[in-house]
Parts: structure tokens; C-alpha cells; sequence
């Protein structure tokens, strides 16, 4: 008898255990064929709305479906739909520390689109000499489209994707007016925020800028030199320092700066503007007091000091976000426009009162 009662017992346990995993393993497309006494091939049809089936039969399988909450396998899926469901995302290798949280925040804005579309994102890091990886990608066909996360004047990735035929999208702005861009409006918010400050007084400033093969670089010196003709004041290129890529340049052109009684430096970003903040603090410079200082872009690493610094603010979140909506209506052939500028907001703060 106990013997007996133990094996209803581990036959009522199995049971338990196969309606679990089928549960956790969610129906296949054998049982919904089996259960429904079709063909796989006519669940296959009535999924994909291609071939011939009739209007009942197909109703029958997709009310079956939603009941049970039938999920196609994806690469089973991408198999009949030539779809691999997979996007590029393609960031910069030589990418700082500082830069990181840029490219992240754009990803999961790229990554909360892809998710509704049941995407998956495929990460390719290319340096400016060097797209293998981004090639490869490609060539295997392992991606339906590509966002490029960074452009350059001279932009190896770009040419290779038009070449290749491949949907894509660049966050940032393309000197080839038909590549599909997603940028912030530099141009304007650094015009307007150089324009406010001499509204304020200050008169005589100098930029400090990073690499010139970066757009971004390129589009906010126009704006900085746009700011200050819109106030009557001539640009002077001497008071333009441009391709600051290491610390050592950085606090040269700071240096200068300040032996050049420069009122206030206008920063083309967050790590340029702390190298600077950085090098007053050693050598004990007030700021506000001896002179101003200002970034094109803000983030978390400008936070923590004091006074707090003047800065334009972007949404690196709602660029992933738009990037990767638009790239989804290339691809199924919608129309999209081919520049799309994002807004900005000038934050006014103590490091230039």
C-alpha cells in the first residue's frame, strides 16, 4: 500500500513537473497545429497573414494563440519574415570614461524601442581606422539596420553603410545631406548661450575644443562663432583652441587663457571644462572671481562643483529614443525626414555670474 501510494505520488509529482515546464516553456507550434488539428504550415500562415488559408481557419488559430499567449520563436520567425531581429548599435572604441555615460544613455533609449519590436541590439565598436567589426556584422548579415552612435568629418562607418545597402541611422550630424541624422541643435543652443553671456557683460572669450574630425566639435565652434557675431564682436582664432585631446593641451590652452586676460572659456564639453575646473583649483583661480567658465554639455561629472557650472543641457536618452523609431519606419519603407534636431535647455548657474 505505501509502496502504491508512493507512486501516485511521484506520478502526480511528474505531472506537476511537466505542466510546470510547459508552462515556463510557454506552447509550441506543434501544439498549437496538434490542438487545433492543422497542418504547422497553416498556423505558420495564418501567423504571418501570407499564403492561402481560409478566414475561419485563420481566426480559429489566432484566437487559439492569444489564449494561450503563443510566442513565435524568434529565429524561426526571422526565418520567415528574412528578418535577422537584430540592430547595430555602433560606438566609438576610442571613447573616454567621460564619454561612456553618453553612449549609454542613448543605448537604453535605443534599447526601450528595439524591446517593442522584439529586437534585440547587437553592439559593433569601431575606432576612426578601424570598422572590422562593424563589417563583419554586416557582410554576415546579422543585423536588419544600424545606428551609428558618433560621426566623424571623415567617417569610414558611414561610407561603408551606404556602400553595403544596409538601413541606417547616425545619431549626431553627416556632412552628406542624404544620410538620415538625429542630432540636438548645437549650433543654436551654443549661439544662444555665447549670446546670453555677453548680454551679461563678459566681452572677451576664448573656446577650448576637442577633436576637429568630430562633428560635434565643428557644429558648436559654429555656434560659439555665430553668438558672438550676432553681438557685434569679430572672432578672433587666436582666441580658438581646437583638437584638445589630452589633458597636457588642455591646460595649455587654460594657461594661455588666463595669461590672455580672457574673460571667459567656453568649453565644447564636459571633459574639456573639468580639466580645465581642475587646473584652476591647483593653482588656486576663483571662479567667477578671475575668470568664467562655461560647457556646451553638461553631465553628472560637472555636478560636484562649486560654484556650479553653466552648461547646456541635452536629453542623450530621447536621441536613442527617436534614432531608433526612425531607423524602424526606414526599414518597413515609411518616409522620414532626413535631419531631425532635438531641443536643449540653457542652464544659467554660478560659474559665470
Amino acid at each position: 500500500m505505501a509502496q502504491e501510494e508512493k507512486n501516485t505520488a511521484d506520478s502526480a509529482l511528474e505531472n506537476t513537473t511537466v505542466h510546470f515546464q510547459k508552462e515556463q516553456n510557454k506552447i509550441t507550434i506543434d501544439d498549437v497545429a496538434g490542438a487545433l488539428g492543422v497542418s504547422k504550415t497553416t498556423v505558420s500562415r495564418a501567423i504571418s497573414g501570407k499564403g492561402r488559408i481560409s478566414e475561419g481557419t485563420r481566426q480559429r488559430v489566432l484566437e487559439y494563440i492569444k489564449k494561450y499567449h503563443y510566442r513565435p520563436n524568434v529565429v524561426a520567425k526571422g526565418l520567415a519574415n528574412s528578418k535577422t531581429y537584430n540592430i547595430g548599435w555602433v560606438i566609438p572604441g576610442e571613447s573616454s570614461v567621460t564619454d561612456l555615460p553618453f553612449f549609454q544613455r542613448c543605448m537604453m533609449g535605443v534599447s526601450e524601442i528595439a524591446a517593442t519590436q522584439d529586437y534585440d541590439i547587437l553592439i559593433s565598436i569601431v575606432f576612426e581606422h578601424d570598422i572590422s567589426q562593424l563589417k563583419r556584422v554586416v557582410k554576415n548579415r546579422k543585423v536588419d539596420g544600424v545606428i551609428v552612435g558618433r560621426t566623424l568629418v571623415e567617417d569610414k562607418s558611414i561610407d561603408f553603410l551606404r556602400e553595403s545597402d544596409v538601413p541606417f541611422v547616425v545619431i549626431g550630424s553627416s556632412m552628406d545631406a542624404e544620410v538620415i541624422q538625429i542630432d540636438n541643435d548645437h549650433i543654436n543652443a551654443c549661439r544662444e548661450l555665447t549670446s546670453i553671456l555677453m548680454m551679461k557683460g563678459i566681452k572677451r572669450f576664448a573656446l577650448i575644443g576637442g577633436d576637429t574630425n568630430h562633428v560635434v566639435n565643428q557644429t558648436r565652434r559654429r555656434g560659439f562663432e555665430m553668438g558672438l557675431r550676432e553681438q557685434g564682436v569679430a572672432v578672433d582664432p587666436g582666441m580658438v583652441y581646437m583638437d584638445c585631446e589630452t589633458e597636457k593641451t588642455v591646460e595649455h590652452a587654460a594657461e594661455e587663457c588666463l595669461e590672455r586676460h580672457v574673460e571667459c572659456i567656453m568649453c565644447t564639453d564636459d571633459r574639456i571644462c573639468q580639466t580645465v575646473l581642475n587646473k584652476f583649483s591647483r593653482k588656486g583661480i576663483g571662479i567667477p572671481e578671475q575668470i568664467k567658465v562655461a560647457s556646451f554639455y553638461n553631465s553628472d561629472i560637472l555636478e560636484n562643483y562649486q560654484p556650479s557650472i553653466t552648461a547646456l543641457q541635452y536629453d542623450p536618452k530621447e536621441l536613442g529614443v527617436v534614432a531608433c523609431k526612425t531607423l524602424f519606419d526606414y526599414i518597413s519603407g515609411k518616409e522620414v525626414q532626413k535631419k531631425v534636431l532635438l531641443g536643449y535647455e540653457v542652464v544659467l548657474k554660478g560659474s559665470t555670474q
